[in-house]
């Protein structure tokens, strides 16, 4: 089966914290899927899909931490004075 765009950002740009209840929660969790794609030269879908997409694949209560090259894109985009 192949895999979606959602599904390949969630494997290359979240990890699962299980030590902790803090998770990626709204402009931040679609901020790193915007980044994610710029980096790996996709197109984004429109939010309302993105958030259906999530609501399939991530549990409530499943905290998620972001990783990779999309993270580290993300955080400088979104704090220029961290650059």
């Amino acid at each position: 089966m192949a895999h979606s765009q959602f599904d390949q950002f969630l494997q290359e740009a979240t990890y699962q914290d299980r030590e902790s209840d803090w998770t990626l929660t709204g402009d931040s969790f679609y901020g790193l899927y915007t980044s994610w794609c710029c980096v790996s030269r996709r197109t984004p879908q429109a939010e309302h899909v993105f958030w259906t997409a999530m609501d399939q694949r991530v549990s409530p209560g499943q905290c998620l931490r972001m990783k990779g090259p999309a993270a580290a894109d993300y955080i400088l985009s979104s704090y220029p004075a961290v650059v």
